[in-house]
């Protein structure tokens, strides 16, 4: 090719990108790309062998909750942002109107204003905190995370007077000589201080699925399950790779069928395809325990796959409530 046709491609070539980064630029603005909350549609191009490879973007308008630091006007302020692993610590926030103001007015929900969950990055340790609120908005709740790493905090909360609840997310970061860890793979049952947890159930991309766990001590089931946060268990699902936080609502029972055990059901919906990470807490003898689940999410297949031996919950057994 000779220098004159070379310079005539270079020139198409550059006008093509150009038209390219022009339409880009047309289509999202110069704020990026507009998205709206709340998330029950998605495809997901997920690996589900690797429960800790990034997950597809979701399409166009629609965020998962917890990936946004601000939604419809709030803020998550989080002004405590590195604590040491291994030590006890006191984790600090504000959430902010839209007027930069500190939210003072809640509705209570699940029998707390506002819950707090913590978690690793990896989904390998979890918290579940209550924290206490002070006059002037903020937030406090004592912590003690066992590993070093990137976590994220979701303050779950409905602001008073709003009809519809919202997750927010903030990074974490707990400092200290940090191990690489990683979640058991999937199973059908995990254990945690002697109580054996099984889960049944699809966890269905994309839409609304059933999720049934049922709780059993030395093999027989356990039926003095307490209620915690206004029920006999609270499930928190996220998604392995951005900590996407799912929509898990408690099935209402009937007046007369309210029972206490051994059995605690769920509606979850999933927002893509992927491995994600459940999370329940039952209450026994005063003592509330977490037992931690993998599963993937598909278009029909088990959320978790049949296991003759108890899976463990991760890195460590999940407290801290």
């Amino acid at each position: 090719m000779n220098s004159l046709h070379k310079i005539g491609a270079f020139g198409a070539a550059l006008a093509a990108a150009f038209g390219a980064a022009y339409g880009v630029g047309a289509a999202f603005g110069p704020g990026g790309p507009v998205t709206k909350p709340a998330a029950h549609t998605a495809s997901d191009k997920h690996s589900a062998e690797d429960p800790t490879a990034p997950t597809a973007p979701p399409p166009e308008g629609v965020t998962p909750a917890g990936l946004q630091v601000s939604q419809d006007g709030y803020t998550l302020d989080l002004e405590t942002t590195a604590v040491p692993a291994g030590e006890k610590a006191t984790l600090r926030f504000v959430v902010r109107d839209a007027e930069g103001k500190p939210v003072t007015r809640y509705r209570t929900e699940h029998g707390k204003q506002l819950h707090l969950i913590v978690a690793s990055r990896e989904l390998t340790t979890y918290r579940h905190l209550h924290p206490t609120r002070a006059a002037d908005g903020t937030w406090s709740a004592p912590a003690d995370l066992p590993a070093a790493g990137a976590y994220r905090v979701f303050a779950d909360f409905v602001p008073a007077g709003g009809s519809e609840g919202l997750t927010l997310g903030s990074d974490l970061t707990v400092t200290g000589p940090y191990r690489a860890s990683r979640p058991p793979a999937p199973a059908s049952t995990t254990t945690v201080d002697g109580y054996a947890v099984t889960l049944r159930g699809v966890l269905k991309a994309g839409g609304e699925s059933d999720l049934t766990f049922t709780v059993r001590r030395d093999g027989r089931p356990v039926t003095g399950l307490q209620p915690y946060l206004g029920a006999y268990g609270h499930l928190v699902a996220l998604r392995s790779g951005d900590l996407a936080y799912l929509h898990v609502h408690p099935h209402e029972e009937a007046e007369g069928e309210a029972t206490s055990g051994p059995e605690v059901s769920f509606a979850a919906t999933a927002p893509s395809a992927g491995t994600y990470r459940l999370f329940l807490d039952f209450k026994v003898d005063g003592t509330v325990r977490t037992a931690a689940f993998t599963v993937r999410a598909g278009s029909g297949a088990p959320a978790a796959e049949p296991s003759s031996h108890p899976s463990g919950t991760g890195e460590e057994a999940p407290h801290g409530h």
